[in-house]
């Protein structure tokens, strides 16, 4: 006769890596989000005032918006297609080098040109990394956790957001503009040899790939994925519309200092991580789509109460509806992962971030412009498309997709 050993309970270790969906490729890729956010995040917030101290009007910055959102949206596929190919690893290593050329052409440059050229650099790993990271994720985690997964990457992605922008914001009062940027770029460079060394030391399983198209991968999107992406096109083109303009907004019409800003944007980060882990709980428990909605609606409010803020207490509940915006994000990118086909799973991501990104390569461009009419011209227009998206996304994606 045989004797069952015990089964032991699990213990508080197991029992918060399985609520916080701690599997190990996760945590790396997860860190490694972290470690270069905290690198720029000391600087990024404040590249429209480095582009006026370098002698860039708005309609200069606005293009530089829309070149940055053109960039993310061609590097998505390259992205996935590399993370699919060559593996997760050795792609996110390209990543994170490429990247670091960029930094390097910002800390040098003397004249805002050069900076157009350091961001097709920058965004190797902004972009190209994304595709990856959604794949380490949706590779590692079944259905049910993928929303706690991304809420993981999510927070470590924001909570650099919350202390750096200060840091960065102080940094550049004290020393000006030009040195304190530069030496957040220095600090940006030491984190990104870091998180290389990080990278390198794990092996993320390669999967064999199936040999598709770029029009191979669309036709496997399923019909679900596509509504979702029309409505988060609109609810982007409203985000893009007011995205390099808000710290313009807060500082040269508001009169407010940078770094009081960078308190602004911590405000807004400390909210949406404060929310994200109850949030992925109901989404992976009741459905995402509420979750969605909220995040949605909360894309229409922002920019809309940063034109109506007239004390600092409102410009500050202003930037808590902005945290908002990330209630439902991990269960929108666990929608993503969700919808697309396994062996095409970088590939997908990378193709709808491309079309996303592509649609609202000219909101940024045009905010600029509305600049020159009105300083609230933009935030109110952007204010009306997100209203629209949040309907648009109501009316089309069903509840049994976003489950």
């Amino acid at each position: 006769m045989s004797i069952e050993p015990i089964a032991h309970p699990p213990g508080f270790r197991e029992r918060a890596q399985d609520y916080l969906g701690l599997e190990r490729n996760v945590a790396i890729a997860s860190a490694a989000v972290f470690l270069v956010g905290l690198g720029e995040e000391l600087w990024k917030k404040f590249i429209p005032k480095y582009l006026e101290a370098l002698g860039a009007n708005t309609t200069v910055i606005g293009f530089f918006g829309t070149v940055e959102n053109f960039l993310d949206a061609v590097y998505q596929y390259p992205g996935g297609w590399m993370a699919d190919r060559v593996g997760r690893r050795l792609a996110l290593l390209t990543f994170i080098a490429l990247a670091s050329i960029g930094y390097l052409i910002y800390l040098f440059s003397s004249v805002w040109p050069l900076l157009f050229a350091g961001l097709a650099f920058v965004m190797g790993w902004q972009s190209m990394a994304s595709p990856a990271i959604f794949a380490v994720i949706g590779d590692s985690l079944p259905p049910q956790r993928r929303a706690m997964g991304f809420t993981l990457q999510s927070i470590l992605k924001r909570v650099p957001i919350v202390i750096a922008p200060i840091l960065g914001g102080a940094l550049i009062a004290s020393l000006g503009i030009m040195l304190g940027f530069h030496i957040a770029l220095v600090i940006t460079l030491a984190l990104a040899l870091l998180t290389a060394l990080l990278i390198s030391r794990v092996r993320m399983p390669r999967h064999v790939s199936a040999p598709t198209r770029i029009t191979g991968v669309w036709h496997s999107f399923q019909e679900a994925l596509k509504k979702l992406l029309i409505s988060d096109i609109i609810i982007r083109i409203c985000e893009g519309l007011t995205a390099v303009l808000t710290v313009l907004y807060v500082t040269n019409v508001l009169k407010q200092s940078l770094a009081r800003y960078g308190v602004l944007i911590a405000v807004q980060m400390t909210t949406s991580i404060l929310v994200y882990l109850p949030a992925a709980r109901v989404a992976d428990r009741l459905g995402r789509k509420p979750l969605v909605l909220l995040t949605f609606l909360s894309f229409a409010i922002f920019p809309v109460t940063i034109v109506l803020a007239t004390s600092l207490p409102l410009l500050a509940l202003a930037f808590v509806i902005g945290g908002l915006r990330e209630i439902g994000e991990p269960a929108r990118k666990a929608m993503i992962v969700d919808l697309a086909r396994d062996d095409l799973r970088a590939r997908s991501v990378g193709l709808y971030y491309l079309v996303r990104s592509i649609s609202i390569t000219p909101a940024a461009a045009i905010g600029g412009l509305l600049w020159k009419v009105s300083p609230e011209a933009p935030f109110m227009l952007a204010g009306v498309v997100g209203l629209v998206g949040t309907i648009v996304f109501a009316a089309t994606v069903k509840e049994q997709y976003a489950s």
